[in-house]
């Protein structure tokens, strides 16, 4: 077999795999596709929105000010997010302890500490709150910020399908907006590869995608089934049920799911989660997920008959000083690199992107309806490995 050719490259418009293959191989004539406005996300329609304005909430400028509840590790990662962010300001915080809530606040510029999230949610002087709690306390908060006419952005995972429901209902009834913390989606990257993936790959024939890492510290609430019942199934796998939500045939819905699991001996969480998906349209997606690999695995690929789409850092873009990138083969001997400039990172877009979804109600809906399709199919892998004996 012939080695791969590779080079980096930009597709036509029109994603015709013809017109690409019979692209000349010159450095001199590459061209990388330059993605406008701030991020993008897409939604279980089949629809890809652009964030290139700025939200009306109650903030200044239409500005959003955000509220943060919880200060453990993600929450501190998202802040200079926020803080960059360009129509977004980082207000307020709030922790059960009044020291936690006052260090972040001064460690990020925070004006306002509290240490109760009800107060908090109360005060006139946030639009929006990140939720970046357990699971297990999550849809209390989410639903009475929507009460309280608050936009929810909802760090995942959720306890199961029903309790998002009941969040994502009171967020509709207030008329606010409501999306999940999944980063990879705002990526210019992943908005183009979904454009695209009728004129690369055709009908998508296979998804396949594995999100594994290490967790060696038992004390870690992800290892905590009281705190996060799904554990490794709802953390990371959360990932790979979005990422077939995300590139599947628009309208795909499952019909059979099998799935196993692999439980801690000490603390009983689930810590590794494999299985495959059929869908009703004949498709397939494999997974794995899990916190017992000694090296960082973020692959995924999208199969059809036309080429395959692959990479191996789908979550976030790495190395980070270079733009993001993705491999489209065809045949075996033909590989090309199609770089995908991001004016910011993933994280920082998604809060961009949030601020144009809550002034949008056709936005609020799709940010809703991918968070629910998502957690549906994640409901489905983690029902069938119970019913595995695991």
């Amino acid at each position: 077999m012939t080695g791969y050719m590779t080079d980096k490259w930009s597709i036509s418009e029109n994603g015709n795999s013809d017109d690409i293959e019979n692209r000349p191989n010159d450095a001199n004539k590459k061209q990388h596709p330059q993605m406008a406005g701030a991020g993008m996300f897409g939604t279980a329609s089949g629809s890809v929105m652009t964030a290139n304005g700025a939200a009306t909430g109650s903030g200044s400028s239409g500005v959003l000010r955000w509220g943060v509840i919880g200060t453990g590790g993600i929450a501190k990662l998202m802040a200079p997010h926020i803080q960059r962010a360009s129509n977004a300001r980082l207000a307020a915080v709030s922790s059960r302890k009044m020291g936690s809530a006052k260090r972040y606040a001064s460690a990020h510029g925070v004006s306002m500490a509290f240490d109760a999230w009800a107060e908090m949610l109360a005060w006139d002087g946030i639009d929006a709150i990140y939720v970046a709690t357990p699971t297990s306390i999550k849809e209390e908060i989410c639903v009475a910020a929507a009460n309280n006419g608050k936009h929810v952005l909802g760090e995942k995972p959720f306890a199961n399908l029903a309790s998002l429901q009941r969040i994502t209902a009171a967020c509709r009834q207030a008329g606010v907006g409501f999306m999940d913390g999944t980063h990879f989606v705002h990526h210019p990257r992943s908005a183009q590869i979904k454009s695209r993936i009728p004129g690369l790959v055709g009908s998508p024939r296979s998804i396949d995608s594995a999100f594994q890492f290490m967790l060696g510290n038992r004390g870690d609430i992800r290892m905590n089934p009281k705190l996060e019942p799904y554990g490794a199934i709802g953390d990371a796998g959360w990932y790979n049920m979005r990422a077939a939500v995300e590139f599947a045939a628009p309208g795909v819905e499952i019909v059979s799911a099998e799935a196993f699991l692999r439980r801690d001996s000490e603390t009983g969480a689930a810590v590794s989660g494999s299985g495959v998906i059929v869908f009703d349209d004949g498709s397939t997606s494999t997974w794995n997920c899990g916190f017992e690999s000694g090296a960082g695995i973020m692959d995924l690929r999208i199969s059809g008959t036309r080429g395959v789409i692959k990479l191996d850092d789908f979550l976030t873009q790495r190395p980070t000083d270079r733009p993001a990138d993705y491999e489209y083969r065809q045949h075996w001997d033909k590989t090309r690199v199609i770089e995908v400039p991001a004016p910011k990172p993933e994280a920082t877009l998604m809060f961009e992107d949030f601020a144009v979804m809550s002034a949008d109600p056709g936005l609020r809906e799709a940010s809703i309806l991918a968070s629910e399709q998502t957690q549906r199919w994640l409901d489905a892998i983690w029902n069938s490995a119970l019913g595995n004996g695991a």
